[in-house]
């Protein structure tokens, strides 16, 4: 058995008028993370999420 494939999914909830904010550092979050930075090229990272803004 081999890893190929792992699927991060988020759930934010962040202040009003945050979203944008939350979402450049979601976009960025794999180029941060030592994990996929040791598995880059060997397994695929898929990242989704929701992100709710709360007052």
């Amino acid at each position: 058995m081999k890893i190929t494939k792992i699927s991060c999914h988020y759930s934010l909830k962040v202040p009003k008028g945050k979203t944008a904010a939350a979402e450049r550092a979601l976009s960025v979050f794999e180029q941060g993370c030592p994990v996929a930075q040791t598995l880059k090229g060997a397994v695929d990272f898929i990242h989704s999420w929701d992100i709710i803004e709360i007052d």
